[in-house]
């Protein structure tokens, strides 16, 4: 005769459909701290780049003059700086204040993009140049022209627009920094205390002089 179990069997359902879940979940962390990172540094390389090149008059002759981008603007290095704080930020803070943060590295792009892009038809920096070569405040740049390491620093700035708009949609599932736990919330264990030495054995005697401590006194 036969039996037939009434305990139902589980089914390893959570599992399969927990693994998808955190396969994205590294897969959204390591685009966002690759994008993030590599904006940051085409902003801050392609800023010391030269944005804006032309001749002022000297003399009957033209002087050749050029500008580089924190001279025409120091707004996109600034704010890469930021946005490198705040992806670094990220996983020091949980909740309210990630979606802050992930907020702060949106906006941090999407700023160091749009000051980019309006420095590069930008011409103050080469008069003020040709004022201070020539000594004539009056002094303006001929043959005006850009290259294109503006718009290559407004690449960049959309770079970290794009790992902040990644933080703040999947922000909530990547891990946080702790100094007491591991990556799986359980507590690191702690060290034992030291105990006291026993008088009987002369070499824990002098380990502990050996420290500095009194062997003689009691735990």
């Amino acid at each position: 005769m036969e039996y037939v179990s009434a305990v139902p069997v589980p089914q390893p359902r959570a599992r399969a459909a927990s693994a998808p879940d955190s396969a994205g979940s590294r897969r959204s962390l390591a685009a966002g701290l690759l994008l993030g990172a590599a904006g940051a540094t085409v902003v801050l390389l392609a800023s010391g780049q030269t944005w804006a090149e032309g001749e002022a008059a000297v003399g009957g002759g033209a002087l050749p003059l050029s500008a580089d981008g924190q001279d025409v603007t120091g707004v996109p290095a600034a704010l890469a700086v930021v946005g490198l704080a705040a992806l670094v930020a990220v996983f020091a803070v949980r909740g309210a204040g990630r979606l802050l943060v992930a907020g702060l590295l949106a906006l941090s792009g999407l700023g160091a993009a749009l000051s980019a892009c309006a420095g590069a038809s930008d011409s103050a920096a080469l008069d003020e140049r040709a004022a201070q070569t020539t000594g004539d405040t009056a002094a303006t740049v001929h043959a005006l022209g850009h290259t294109a390491w503006p718009y290559v620093t407004a690449v960049g700035g959309l770079l970290i627009l794009l790992a902040g708009l990644l933080a703040l949609r999947y922000g909530n599932r990547w891990p946080a920094m702790s100094g007491r736990y591991e990556r799986d919330g359980t507590p690191r264990p702690r060290k034992a205390a030291r105990t006291a030495p026993d008088p009987d054995r002369p070499e824990e005697l002098w380990k502990a002089l050996d420290r500095g401590e009194d062997p003689t006194r009691e735990a």
